[in-house]
């Protein structure tokens, strides 16, 4: 497969230009917006059903899902093997997809052979648990959001802390409107997405806009009994958080009833770090 990529800094992103950005606000003025949504449980997942009921008063919803759960998936794609999609639902205004891809091959199929205009607003979810702290890093809910982000489209994540299959969200509805709405209205940063997490609570206390939670998973693997000479292991594990006491971090916002909003860049490059790195190379002759 070969990939052809444009070179250049975050300006370069036509999305981003003042006059680009001025006939994008016109053109939603005399369209109502149009939201793309997908997720990594799958097509049938609780969640993704009740952000398409959450966000339909908002705009025109195109909904291309796996037609399978896929999480873990992260930014993942399809590159041996033909990906196919097809239509479950057409109503006015929601038209719904499946995909046999991976979350980021659904937001990368629907932008390219689906979509008629250029999305206003790419959301993942609802995800049936958490992606707070090193979680965003694993899942398939944030590689849409992120493959959305790249494309310089505002996009949003939404996940519940609770992996029951009828888990309820209802609490969570007026945040999910009035964030989109935000987003739809204020746009976000270059190469910045939002990862939104929401405590499983009957009552959310309020929103914190947090740093990522700095910790990692232990005991991750669960054994199950051999069979045909094989070693068998669920994945499975506790997480452990390195600031417990954070207040600023979106795991202690959970675990203490806050919605926690963070805003998160796919620039990986470690900016703090570069001078210091030139310098090591320098010393090491390279």
């Amino acid at each position: 497969m070969i990939t052809r990529y444009s070179v250049g800094n975050a300006s370069s992103f036509s999305y981003f230009c003042p006059a680009h950005i001025k006939d994008r606000k016109k053109d939603m003025e005399n369209k109502r917006p149009l939201i793309l949504i997908s997720n990594d449980d799958g097509i049938m997942a609780k969640g993704l059903n009740e952000l398409i009921r959450f966000l339909r008063p908002l705009g025109e919803i195109v909904v291309m899902a796996p037609d399978r759960p896929r999480s873990g998936n992260s930014t993942a794609v399809t590159s041996t093997t033909p990906v196919h999609y097809s239509l479950v639902r057409k109503d006015v205004g929601l038209s719904i997809y499946k995909c046999s891809g991976t979350p980021t091959d659904c937001v990368k199929l629907a932008k390219h052979l689906v979509l008629d205009r250029e999305p206003d607003l790419i959301v993942g979810g609802i995800n049936h648990g958490d992606n707070s702290a090193t979680n965003v890093h694993y899942s398939g809910t944030m590689g849409v959001v992120i493959e959305g982000c790249l494309n310089g489209i505002p996009s949003i994540g939404f996940s519940l802390c609770s992996h029951d299959i009828d888990a309820d969200f209802d609490a969570a509805a007026p945040y999910v409107r009035k964030i989109a709405e935000m987003v739809l209205e204020k746009g976000l940063p270059p190469l910045t997405c939002l990862n939104v997490n929401f405590p499983d609570t009957p009552e959310i206390k309020g929103v914190k806009i947090c740093e990522q939670s700095k910790g990692r998973w232990i005991h991750e693997w669960e054994a199950c009994p051999r069979r045909n000479d094989a070693n068998y292991f669920w994945l499975t594990g506790e997480f452990a958080d390195h600031e417990p006491e954070n207040e600023k971090n979106d795991h202690w916002a959970l675990t203490n009833g806050y919605a926690a909003i963070t805003p998160t860049t796919v620039d990986l490059t470690a900016y703090g770090f570069m001078d210091e790195l030139r310098g090591y190379c320098r010393q090491a002759g390279i």
